[in-house]
């Protein structure tokens, strides 16, 4: 078995901005794993909030040896990007061994298209409402939040959009008293959803407050073991392939966390169509799907996924699984 990993640069469509930074451009590693005929491949993107680097994240993978497998993965590499990319290229590889598709190897229906949240990068309110009103047709919206402007830009938005479903992601940039505050007018403005609203390490403030919105976890979500961390607090687990290490874990954590009576929602890091494929899969079901990385994007993969009024597609053969 052979991995290999390289960096990959795909530009944006236009600057993105979030309360953390703005970009231009989306940087991935690509993961190809071959057995000598045929090649799996996988993506994923490092993030500086769970101290990742490019260097780092390729010095994990380039330090796997010997024949690796998906459950081998766990006990060499903990949750985050390097596994991703690894368990991701594993899936492709044996859907190319066997000729059967991913969903078949798990045990899962064939996917169907799926609706997906839209990102509105984060702007001054006018220049919001006008993104809006571009993007107005599309049935979920969602919105950057997390700075001292919140209400203008998102009172904006729905000016822009009035009939799309809106969710806010406050990027760990609120307090209990401010989520308290402001949940009478998310209410009012048809917020559907927040996504952590307060920083993971002090979201314990969130026990036995009211949550008229519901609030779904993210940064406090990463692989199965920090769901009991996550009880009481939030009413939804968004999944991340970057943050639960791979699709094997994924599924996991999607069972677990329906057992537990939380709703899911899948998103994604910024990246290519490779990133989003197999997040497709885990996405099947899910109350909110946000899986727009290659729309954000100016260039993308070979046989990108396909986008149309249906929503997101399943990968074709030619791209992932």
């Amino acid at each position: 078995m052979r991995i290999e990993v390289t960096p990959d640069i795909f530009r944006l469509a236009e600057v993105f901005t979030i309360s953390r930074g703005s970009r231009t451009e989306a940087k991935v590693l690509t993961v190809r794993v071959s057995d000598g005929t045929v090649t799996g491949r996988g993506e994923c993107v490092p993030y500086a909030r769970y101290g990742e680097t490019l260097e780092s994240v390729t010095a994990q993978i380039e330090g796997l040896t010997g024949e690796v497998t998906r459950a081998g993965l766990y006990d060499l590499l903990p949750a985050g990007a390097a596994r991703n990319a690894v368990d991701c290229a594993l899936w492709d590889l044996q859907a190319k061994q066997t000729g059967k598709r991913v969903w078949e190897l798990a045990g899962l229906p064939a996917p169907k298209p799926a609706i997906t949240a839209f990102t509105l990068s984060l702007a001054e309110p006018e220049q919001m409402r006008a993104q809006a009103a571009k993007h107005a047709h599309r049935p979920l919206l969602k919105i950057k939040l997390g700075t001292p402007d919140d209400m203008p830009r998102l009172e904006a938005v729905r000016a822009g959009a009035p009939e799309s479903t809106i969710i806010v992601d406050a990027n760990e940039g609120w307090t209990a008293e401010v989520y308290a505050d402001l949940a009478p007018h998310l209410l009012r403005l048809g917020v559907a959803l927040v996504e952590q609203p307060l920083p993971a390490g002090q979201d314990d403030a969130l026990i036995g407050l009211a949550r008229p919105v519901p609030v779904c976890a993210d940064e406090s979500a990463h692989d199965c073991s920090t769901l009991p961390n996550l009880k009481g607090k939030y009413d939804v687990v968004n999944i991340k392939l970057d943050k639960t290490g791979g699709l094997t874990e994924a599924l996991k954590l999607r069972a677990a966390a329906l057992a537990e009576g939380y709703d899911i929602m899948v998103g994604c890091m910024v990246g290519s169509s490779l990133a989003m494929a197999p997040a497709t899969l885990v996405a099947q079901g899910a109350k909110v799907v946000d899986l727009d990385g290659p729309l954000l994007l100016g260039e993308d993969r070979r046989h990108p996924l396909k986008f149309d009024a249906d929503g997101v597609h399943p990968p074709a053969v030619a791209l992932w699984g």
